[in-house]
């Protein structure tokens, strides 16, 4: 739970923090009734956080590569009545559009979605739905931009010759669409509040990659918006870049992107011990100035399930800094 104190009022919001899309499809398949899933766990999170009067959701998706597609489907299903989630463009120019299977909506409270550059595939379908139904703020870096399907052959099966095993080639079979027509392939989904990355989209991501098929859109689905999320994004950035300004936290990270992309551009070291000491302390220096220097933060506590739990989330100022962009969300729409 991650508590808040926004203009003089508290809001307590739940955190989920999600690793990967999973199923135990082995489990499902043998009749198992209670067969874990990344859906089925975060809808008893959801029920959970329900009786602690909360004021709003966070989805965690930073470092969620991806995984199964179905439970991408599912969980925005869990925040959405009905309607499209993710259309597939196949190899031959046929376009499948996957349905939310559920009616029903398990929360329907104000919902943010914390992403990075490392969350891909699913949690980009994730992403990109909630954004494209207004249904939620999403928040953080451009995602990694894997929009693709691929499709594992096994040679032995067209080859004549039986005496040598072939191996597996694996090609691209299809492409994902967001329900609004944008690809989340190569471009990734783009947050409507940004924080400061050290990664460039040029050198790491789908887009990085030197045969990556580009970015396109296709037609629109059909489909609802829930609320104009967007008119609140000018002053919510407002309120957001005032107070990084003045964000100790915020600062340390920007310095250290700033080095980051100066080491980028040496091409060469120096060998000296004596600088090298010097060099050293310098930099343990710097990160003893910071433990004296920073703010602290409010504790943040996870509820503990096959989603992710960890224990140093209490000094995530990321996470800090997107409860605080959603209590300003909360308060923007109530007023």
């Amino acid at each position: 739970m991650l508590e808040i104190l926004n203009d003089g009022k508290p809001f307590r919001l739940g955190v989920i923090d999600i690793p990967k899309f999973y199923s135990d499809f082995e489990a499902q398949r043998s009749g198992d009734g209670n067969f874990r899933s990344t859906t089925r766990d975060v809808r008893k999170l959801i029920d959970s956080l329900s009786k602690e009067n909360i004021s709003g959701i966070i989805i965690d998706l930073r470092e969620d590569g991806g995984g199964s597609l179905q439970e991408a489907i599912e969980l925005t299903g869990l925040f959405i009545k009905n309607g499209p989630v993710v259309q597939v463009k196949n190899s031959d120019g046929k376009i499948d559009i996957a349905e939310d299977p559920d009616p029903n909506i398990v929360y329907d409270g104000p919902l943010a979605v914390l992403v990075n550059r490392f969350s891909a595939s699913a949690s980009e379908i994730f992403a990109g739905a909630i954004q494209d139904y207004e249904r939620g703020i999403i928040i953080g870096e451009q995602t990694f931009g894997k929009g693709t399907v691929q499709n594992l052959i096994d040679l032995n099966r067209v080859s004549t010759n039986r005496n040598n095993t072939l191996g597996q080639l694996k090609i691209t079979i299809a492409k994902y669409y967001r329900v609004s027509g944008a690809s989340t392939q190569n471009r990734g989904v783009i947050p409507d509040i940004s924080f400061p990355s050290a990664i460039d989209p040029k050198d790491f991501g789908e887009s990085a990659e030197p045969s990556a098929l580009p970015y396109d859109e296709i037609k629109s689905a059909v489909y609802n918006k829930y609320e104009d999320i967007k008119k609140f994004i000018p002053e919510l950035k407002a309120k957001h870049e005032r107070r990084i300004s003045n964000n100790k936290n915020f600062e340390h990270l920007n310095e250290d992107i700033l080095i980051y992309q100066e080491n980028k551009l040496k091409t060469s070291i120096s060998l000296n011990e004596e600088k090298r000491i010097i060099e050293k302390e310098k930099e343990e220096q710097r990160k003893s100035d910071r433990i004296v220097d920073s703010e602290v933060n409010q504790d943040v506590e996870l509820l503990d399930e096959e989603v992710r739990v960890t224990d140093n989330k209490k000094n995530d100022f990321i996470l800090d800094e997107t409860g605080r962009i959603l209590s300003d969300l909360i308060l923007l729409s109530s007023s």
